[in-house]
This record gives C-alpha cells, structure tokens and sequence, in this order.
C-alpha cells in the first residue's frame, strides 16, 4: 500500500491552469462572434433605437404663463 507521492504545487498550479482554460472556453463561447455577426447585431441595435426614437413623443413648448 504506498502512496503516489504529489507536488501539491504543481498539483494546485495544474488546477489553476485547467480552470483558466474552462473559463478561457466558456468566454470564447459568450464572447466569441464573427465580424459579420457583430456587424449584423450592430445594424439591429441602431435599427431598434432609430424606431423608438421616431415612437418618441416630442413635448409641446410650454405655454406663456404671463396670458
């Protein structure tokens, strides 16, 4: 019965860089769009304001309260 002797530094640094790359994965996958994409969402999202800006109501000028 004898024990795998373990480097708890390379053991923990081991730990730390696998858990680097599933973050590094997880944000190519959140973040990760191709230019073509980011230009699509780009032009829906300035559609989206164009068309709220000209839903807008605009406020009347108010009113000479001297009258």
């Amino acid at each position: 019965m004898t024990a795998e002797i373990i480097n708890f530094r390379k053991a923990q640094k081991a730990r730390a860089r696998s858990l680097k790359q599933a973050r590094a994965a997880e944000n190519r996958t959140a973040f990760g769009r191709s230019k073509t994409q980011r230009q699509m969402e780009e032009r829906e999202q300035s559609k989206r304001a164009r068309e709220l800006d000209g839903k807008e109501i605009e406020a009347s000028p108010p009113e000479d309260a001297t009258k």
